[in-house]
């Protein structure tokens, strides 16, 4: 039986039963919970760097977003605040959309 040890979709429990295999599972206290979902979303991010197309880098995207909705509720935010702090940081900072690229600045 393969062993994963690994944070899982809250449906994935439920995909497996389906299949008709044997699985264990447990519900993490918040302390792992907020270690599991750090690892969870490096790795998710790993998978986008790998991506070979369009679709497959949207699909990690989408990962990559469910596990920040999760990581916000754990600081004590929503994806509301989180939002307003990206236009903020936007504003007074710019986004990405110009490509911009900084080689190196004078001391």
């Amino acid at each position: 039986m393969p062993i994963y040890n690994k944070l899982v979709r809250d449906q994935i429990p439920d995909v497996i039963t389906k299949t008709g295999k044997e699985f264990s599972t447990r519900i993490l206290p918040e302390d792992e919970y907020i270690v599991e979902l750090k690892k969870k979303l490096s790795e998710e991010l790993q998978e986008y760097n790998d991506a070979k197309t369009d679709e497959e880098a949207v699909e990690e995207l989408a990962d990559i977003l469910e596990l920040l909705h999760a990581a916000v509720k754990i600081h004590g935010s929503s994806v509301e605040e989180l939002e307003e702090v990206r236009k903020s940081k936007a504003k007074k900072r710019g986004d990405f959309e110009q490509r911009i690229f900084l080689i190196e600045v004078e001391d």
